[in-house]
């Protein structure tokens, strides 16, 4: 072996290593990394899918945001549609300055914005990638960060360029590349980071090996070794959809002063209610953006602008009332993996809801307010045979006390029923006996279940001696259950013998 080749070769084990390392093949198309086939296809995505048939969709799972589900439902149909067009029609003259239809949406958190895009791409049945816009200047390199949202879009759908290039990036917290006096070095200006994200809303090509990244330079070497040739890999960003959305603090004022209706800050009149806050944002211009921070150029690339309403009580109560909430259906699904079938009054519903609201940070407080009232249940009961749990007020007023009295009870209706099974013989305790065996596990510090257990262990056997077809625990069973028993017993063979 020569030198020069004797230099570039590497250890057959060292490249398994590396290889297990890399992003998927892109020329295996459809293929995952262990070379099993995907369902993500080109010809999976809903082209055909009619405005209308995406809002319907939307609405059943997204609430109080009608006007925006429209409008967004429309131009992402419309984006796709002229796709398909284009693709099967490649003739078509290309139109010199279109934009696509790239899309801000507005609105305070936890209203559903990154939750409504979600929905769409999968509905569509295509990739999605979320980014934070905060991110973009960290490392140093304003560029690469926005970038490798791009190339996730391929790690998605397993390689598959194509597909990855009907995509949907979504970048969150826009609004802060537009705030001043929080950006420091070279090429991290507000500036700096728009226009980047410019390059890429426009058209350009993205190439999957990452310059300074050790594994896609070492990937490259074996591309090399295997094929004898270096491929460049490249993701075309025409088609790719980008979605921004930010909270855009301070913009209803700057609204407001171009009409001269006086918020906050330039008369002193303050803007109190949601409603204001709404009537301004339908009436935003592109030269309110501009006056906000961002490029002109920025702005003329994201023709797609529209707002989220700010989640009220009501709102709140039909996200959680709906048949495809994710808050309720998920927490049921927690329950159900221990076997306990959980459902809800509607008044606690409610009451979810005016406490969420209360936080001020929409349809996330719900997460909190659910996780808070249920884990108490959730921690105790799935050490228990409970099989169903409906979370009522009077549970919500004082859970410790009624999970108490629920595990309680569901213990000793549980020992009765699986001793008649047992035994044949129904099993019932007194009240007097429930309040004893209580006291006693309690003194001892054992699981009631595991008292009763053991203090009645020698009863299925006894009382089959002494033919009982039924039989009353009482206080005095619980107290001295073995005494008990053998007077029972003795009694018994007494009777017989005379």
């Amino acid at each position: 072996m020569s030198e020069d080749k004797r230099k570039y070769t590497m250890d057959s084990h060292f490249q398994e290593i590396i290889k297990e390392q890399m992003i998927p093949d892109a020329d295996e198309v459809g293929k995952t990394p262990e070379g099993k086939a995907t369902s993500n296809k080109v010809e999976d995505v809903r082209f055909d899918i009619t405005p209308e048939e995406l809002i319907d969709y939307l609405n059943s799972y997204v609430v109080e945001q009608s006007r925006t589900v429209e409008i967004v439902a429309t131009k992402i149909c419309t984006h796709f549609h002229r796709m398909n067009l284009e693709r099967e029609n490649t003739q078509l003259k290309r139109i010199l300055g279109d934009v696509k239809s790239n899309m801000l949406l507005i609105g305070p958190t936890g209203v559903g914005k990154t939750y409504l895009i979600k929905l769409m791409a999968d509905k569509l049945h295509v990739p999605f990638v979320k980014g934070d816009a905060t991110k973009f200047s960290e490392t140093g390199y304003v560029g690469g960060d926005v970038e490798d949202l791009v190339r996730e879009l391929v790690y998605q759908v397993d390689g598959n360029i194509k597909l990855a290039e009907c995509g949907i990036i979504y970048i969150d917290e826009i609004d802060k590349t537009a705030s001043s006096g929080s950006w420091y070095g070279p090429d991290v200006s507000r500036s700096g980071v728009q226009r980047n994200l410019l390059k890429l809303m426009e058209e350009t090509e993205v190439d999957m090996k990452v310059p300074h990244d050790l594994a896609s330079q070492m990937e490259a070497v074996i591309e090399t070794q295997r094929t004898g040739k270096a491929v460049r890999k490249k993701i075309n960003t025409k088609n790719i959809l980008f979605v921004m959305s930010g909270a855009f603090t301070g913009l209803p004022e700057i609204i407001s002063k171009r009409l001269k209706r006086g918020g906050m800050g330039f008369t002193g009149v303050k803007m109190t209610s949601t409603e204001d806050v709404e009537d301004l944002l339908a009436k935003m211009h592109a030269q309110d953006l501009i006056d906000y921070g961002f490029e002109s150029e920025f702005v003329g690339r994201v023709p797609v602008v529209t707002y989220l309403n700010n989640l009220d009580e009501n709102g709140l109560y039909q996200i959680l009332s709906s048949p495809n909430s994710a808050v309720i259906q998920g927490k049921k699904r927690d329950f159900i993996a221990y076997g306990i079938k959980l459902t809800f009054d509607d008044e606690v519903l409610h009451l979810f809801a005016s406490e969420a609201h209360k936080l001020s940070i929409g349809a996330r407080g719900l997460v909190s307010i659910v996780e808070k009232h249920l884990m108490p249940f959730e921690r105790s009961l799935p050490s228990t045979d409970i099989k169903k749990l409906h979370i009522s007020l009077e549970l919500l007023n004082d859970p410790e006390t009624f999970l108490d009295e629920l595990i309680q009870k569901h213990t000793f209706e549980s020992f009765a029923t699986n001793f008649t099974k047992q035994t044949g013989i129904k099993l019932e305790f007194s009240s007097g006996a429930i309040k004893a065996a209580v006291s006693i596990a309690s003194e001892k510090g054992i699981k009631l279940k595991g008292f009763l257990q053991e203090s009645l262990a020698d009863y299925e056997y006894g009382l089959k001696l002494v033919d009982k077809t039924r039989f009353t625990i009482t206080s005095k069973v619980i107290t001295d259950p073995k005494a008990y028993l053998n007077s029972l017993v003795k009694k018994s063979y007494k009777g017989k013998d005379g």
